[in-house]
């Protein structure tokens, strides 16, 4: 079976930051791709593929202190894939996230600790054409820092981390970086790549595999606490992975 079919594109939009006392954020997003290669064992896009995906979460951040963040996203999730050796699976399913995300310190940028618990639907995250895909725990370090680059306002953000997933699922490291630099006061860019590998304790028909995507987006603000983000996906390179493109929609408000 292959493994690693959606790796979602910006699940984490804050980042290290957290979200003020008493103050919220929604990310509303869609997200499609599909694909027609996968990576073999030896990382060369040679294997004939037939996958398509549509992705629907919403996201919910509250300020629970200057310091915690509480958040959690409801996802639904439709996909259908063809593979020579496993078949067609098609498969809709929903899943839930929650969790926190505590700002440990602000000296040379922000230090975060996010831990979170998600019933893990079918085609959702990390992936699986089977609908015992279980659930799994998400430990990770966030790390933000803003600058100025060329008289603009710009900033980084780095996370690493642990998901511990019920087995045949293997365990997975996922490590995402992100850059965006405003272009205007209303107008930012976005490139993140997003990147997981998975452990070496998979049970069949899951093997070792490894996805790493990389996404361009803009973020327009179209009125006050107001933004729509689009951007574009693709796979440069993984390993018994999809070589997956995509295009991905998201509007974000605040207050």
């Amino acid at each position: 079976m292959l493994a690693i079919a959606l790796m979602v594109p910006a699940k984490s939009y804050a980042g290290a930051w957290t979200v003020q006392r008493h103050h919220w954020q929604i990310f509303s997003s869609a997200t499609v791709s599909d694909a027609r290669q996968s990576f073999g064992r030896d990382s060369q896009a040679h294997t004939t593929t037939k996958f398509s995906k549509l992705l629907l979460q919403n996201t919910l951040e509250f300020g629970l202190t200057d310091r915690v963040t509480l958040f959690a996203t409801a996802g639904y999730a439709v996909a259908r894939i063809r593979e020579p050796v496993a078949g067609t699976s098609s498969v809709q399913n929903t899943s839930f996230e929650g969790g926190a995300k505590i700002r440990l310190f602000g000296q040379y940028g922000i230090w975060s600790l996010q831990g979170s618990y998600k019933s893990a639907g079918a085609f959702d995250l990390s992936v699986s054409a089977d609908r015992k895909a279980g659930q799994q725990i998400d430990l990770r370090l966030l790390y933000g820092t803003s600058f100025t680059l060329l008289g603009r306002n710009a900033f980084v953000d780095v996370q690493a981390g642990q998901r511990w997933i019920n087995h045949p699922r293997p365990n997975e490291t996922p490590v995402d970086l992100t850059a965006g630099v405003w272009i205007t006061p209303r107008t930012l860019l976005l490139a993140q790549s997003l990147n997981i590998v998975s452990a070496g304790d998979a049970i069949a028909p899951y093997s070792y595999y490894r996805s790493h995507k990389v996404e361009l987006s803009v973020v327009e603000m179209f009125a006050k606490g107001w933004s729509v983000k689009l951007g574009a996906f693709a796979s440069p390179t993984g390993q018994s992975s999809l070589v997956e493109r995509g295009i991905s929609v998201a509007l974000w408000t605040r207050s």
